[in-house]
């Protein structure tokens, strides 16, 4: 056992190494003390390091509830959220569909997942050369930081298309590393989710579902299907996931889904301190009008019918008299109270039900699909679908899509790509709009320091 104190030394290490890294090509990491054997004698410092990147996850770069994650900025992007303020509102560039190879918010995204995507492996390393962890700890570690590089990875080549793969610490060849094709990427990713599921236990380590189980992963398997085109295999997962009613279930109260103790929660990460709660509540909502930052776009809000009660819980109206704008209302606590009453939520049960309804349909199984997309119009105090063929199906489950997961780590954009509706539909709201937007650009630094990651994506 590590004396505490030199646990305490070795943890700081840890620390001062994520927090300087920026880019998986910028230092020298081997020589990192995050890749020093000490780390993984006692699981204590080692779970510490795995702690630290979900933290890294909640506060920088692409999943962050800030106003720099994608929640915020693809909302922006798409036809969700309006954007007010300043110049100096970041998410402007988004609204106005002005990114650069130079913007820094596209840059914090790369960077910052690619730093994450480093963490995970020094975990992986260091765990299997372990000679002191238990078979247990080494399972769980090695299973939780392989969701982490999948789900990071996942994200990186739905928002920039052909990126390299990294499976190792090794800064010498990973700063001469090339991009590989998307269907490679999914390839690497379904087999670090498929090995991951073996490792994670089915049941959570707490009651507040702050670290991903088994299905967790087969959550995010069943996305990884569905966006891939395995459409079998997609409704799969989803039914692994959704045939855990002891775990998981639709609430009836729409107040309550995105609340610690849901049990509609799949995965959420934990807030930093007691009694602080999701960040995405203090970027969306306001309480006095014009926005300082963003409003709910007033087509999306008039698309939702007025019997919906999504409409009613998870948007508000605010009017300074004359003018009224809606936020988005999932998460209601704008500030700190007594005890944390929500955390940002990656994974929820609603998200599985439509992946299947998606996946039905898209096999031909009309029924299923209905059955599917039925439970979550029921659960809004909605009629079922009208729809009948595939086609009518399938575009009923792109809006329930819309209605459901609005504001939601960049659903809609990701929906629309795989639609192959994202020019028809933001080519009609987006000046100068252009396919080749549908990918972002690679940052310039990155092409500069590594001339292999070249050529840059078109239209930059």
């Amino acid at each position: 056992m590590i004396h505490l104190t030199t646990k305490y030394f070795i943890w700081l290490s840890i620390l001062i190494v994520l927090n300087s890294c920026d880019s998986f090509v910028e230092v020298d990491l081997p020589k990192s003390q995050l890749t020093n054997t000490a780390v993984f004698e006692d699981y204590e410092t080692a779970n510490a390091a795995l702690v630290d990147i979900y933290a890294k996850i909640r506060d920088r770069g692409i999943l962050t509830g800030t106003n720099t994650g994608i929640s915020n900025q693809l909302a922006n992007y798409t036809d969700e959220i309006t954007a007010y303020g300043n110049p100096s509102n970041p998410s402007l560039p988004f609204y106005n569909n002005t990114l650069l190879p130079s913007t820094a918010n596209v840059s914090e995204y790369w960077n910052s997942t690619y730093n994450q995507i480093y963490a995970a492996n020094a975990i992986m390393e260091g765990t299997e050369n372990s000679k002191t962890l238990s078979a247990d700890n080494k399972r769980q570690l090695l299973g939780e930081a392989l969701f982490i590089r999948a789900l990071s990875h996942f994200y990186l080549v739905n928002l920039f298309g052909d990126i390299p793969y990294i499976k190792e610490t090794d800064y010498r060849k990973n700063s001469v590393v090339t991009r590989m094709s998307i269907e490679s990427v999914y390839q690497n990713i379904i087999a670090d989710l498929q090995e991951s599921a073996l490792m994670l236990p089915e049941n959570y380590s707490s009651p507040e579902r702050i670290r991903p189980n088994k299905y967790t992963c087969r959550a995010l398997l069943a996305r990884v299907y569905l966006y891939n085109k395995s459409y079998a295999e997609g409704a799969n997962e989803a039914s692994a996931v959704l045939n855990q009613t002891d775990l998981f279930s639709l609430g009836n109260d729409l107040d309550n889904v995105f609340l610690i103790n849901s049990k509609e929660t799949v995965w959420q990460l934990q807030s930093a301190v007691s009694g602080q709660n999701a960040q995405e509540g203090s970027v969306f909502v306001f309480t006095v009008g014009p926005p300082s930052l963003v409003a709910l776009n007033t087509d999306l809000v008039n698309s939702f019918s007025s019997t919906d009660l999504r409409k009613a819980n998870w948007m508000k109206s605010v009017t300074d008299g004359t003018t009224v704008w809606y936020h988005s209302n999932k998460y209601k606590e704008q500030n700190n109270t007594a005890v944390s009453k929500e955390y940002s939520i990656l994974f929820r049960l609603a998200e599985q039900y439509l992946i299947r309804a998606e996946a039905r349909a898209r096999q031909g199984d009309l029924i299923g699909a209905k059955e599917d997309l039925n439970k979550i119009r029921q659960r809004a105090g909605l009629d079922n679908t009208t729809a009948l063929t595939q086609t009518e199906i399938l575009d009923a489950v792109l809006q329930e899509r819309r209605w459901e997961l609005f504001t939601e780590q960049g659903h809609r954009f990701f929906d629309l790509k795989r639609f192959e509706k994202l020019n028809t539909v933001l080519s009609l709201i987006k000046t100068g709009w252009n396919a080749t937007d549908s990918l972002f650009p690679i940052p310039q630094n990155e092409l500069s320091t590594n001339p292999n990651l070249r050529p840059q994506n078109p239209g930059y």
